[in-house]
C-alpha cells in the first residue's frame, strides 16, 4: 500500500526530462518578461505556430534558434547559456526505446512520459496491467494476439524495461484492476499463479497502491475501457491521458477536458473498488482456488 513521499525525477541522462526542463525554462523566461508568443514570433521573424510548437515540445529547437530566443529574453550569461545549450543537445539523444522502432507514436511517447511522471494511475479491465506483468504472463498475452515471435519478444522486453520505474525512486503508482483479470487464466495455471503471487508481493509493499473492483460492484466507469493517466508535475494542467480501445489506442496531452473526465472516472472507481488493504486477501483466495 502506497505510503511514501512524492518522487523526484532525475534529469541527467533522461532526454524527455531534459526536454521538459528546457521548455519549462523557456516558457518561464517569456512569462517573466510578460511577452506573448505572438510578440516573440514577430521579434524573431518566426511564425507564432513555431513558437507554440517549440514550447509544447512538438518540434525540436536548433542551437541557433535557442540562442536567438535566449538573447531576446535577455539571457546572456555564458554559463547559463551553456547549460541551456547542453540541454538542447541532450534532448536529441535517443531514449532507450529508440531501438524498438515501429512502436505506435502515441504509445512510444506515453512510455517516454512515464519516465518523468510523478504519479501514474492505471485502470485495466481485461488483463493484468503491463507494469505488473511477469515475463511469462506478458509472453503469453502477446502470443495470444497472434504476433510474430520477434514482435512479441520486443513487446515483452519493452514491458519489462518499463517496470524499472517501480521502486522508491520511481513515480507513485496507483492501479485499479477489474476482478475478472484475476480469474482469466493466461498462459496456464502455473503462469497465472506466478503472476498473482507477483502482484500480491508488490501490493504488500509501500511502492504502490493496487485496488480490485469486485464482481459485485456491477457496472462502473471502467466498463468504457482501460486507460492510464500520467501526472507529470504538480501543475494541475500537466497531465497526459492514454486510452486503450478496441480498435487502437490514443495519447491525449492537450485535451484538458478529457483528462478531467477520466480523472473523475478514476476517483469514482476508487470508491467502487475494495480498499488496497484487501488486495492480498482477494489474491490469496484466488490462489487457493488455483491450488496455490
Amino acid at each position: 500500500m502506497l505510503q511514501r513521499e512524492r518522487c523526484t525525477v532525475s534529469v541527467k541522462g533522461n532526454p524527455v526530462a531534459q526536454q521538459r526542463k528546457l521548455l519549462g525554462e523557456l516558457r518561464q523566461a517569456r512569462e517573466v518578461l510578460k511577452l506573448t508568443q505572438d510578440s516573440v514570433a514577430e521579434a524573431l521573424d518566426w511564425s507564432t505556430s513555431k513558437v507554440i510548437r517549440i514550447e509544447q515540445g512538438k518540434s525540436g529547437i536548433s542551437v541557433t534558434d535557442l540562442k536567438a530566443l535566449l538573447l531576446h529574453y535577455g539571457i546572456t550569461e555564458p554559463t547559463r547559456v551553456g547549460e541551456l545549450v547542453d540541454l538542447a543537445r541532450a534532448t536529441k539523444r535517443p531514449a532507450w526505446m529508440a531501438k524498438y522502432r515501429g512502436l505506435p507514436k502515441g504509445f512510444a511517447h506515453f512510455i517516454e512520459l512515464e519516465t518523468v511522471a510523478i504519479r501514474c494511475r492505471y485502470v485495466q479491465t481485461l488483463l493484468i496491467p503491463g507494469m505488473l506483468q511477469t515475463r511469462d504472463y506478458a509472453t503469453a498475452v502477446n502470443r495470444a494476439g497472434g504476433e510474430d515471435p520477434q514482435t512479441s519478444q520486443r513487446g515483452v522486453d519493452i514491458r519489462m524495461h518499463r517496470q524499472n520505474l517501480i521502486g522508491p525512486d520511481g513515480p507513485d503508482m496507483f492501479f485499479i484492476i477489474d476482478e475478472s483479470t484475476l480469474h482469466r487464466v493466461v498462459g496456464g495455471v502455473e503462469i497465472m499463479r506466478e503472476q498473482l503471487d507477483h502482484i500480491r508481493k508488490l501490493a504488500a509493499t509501500d511502492q504502490m497502491s493496487v485496488q480490485i473492483v469486485p464482481f459485485g460492484a456491477g457496472l462502473h466507469p471502467a466498463m468504457k475501457g482501460s486507460f492510464s493517466i500520467l501526472e507529470i508535475s504538480e501543475d494541475e494542467e500537466d497531465y497526459s491521458l492514454f486510452l486503450e480501445e478496441l480498435y487502437g489506442s490514443s495519447l491525449l496531452q492537450d485535451d484538458s477536458e478529457a483528462v478531467r473526465k477520466y480523472l473523475r472516472y478514476f476517483f469514482q472507481l476508487e470508491k467502487f473498488a475494495l480498499p488496497a488493504t484487501e488486495t492480498p486477501r482477494v489474491i490469496d483466495e484466488r490462489l487457493k482456488h488455483l491450488g496455490g
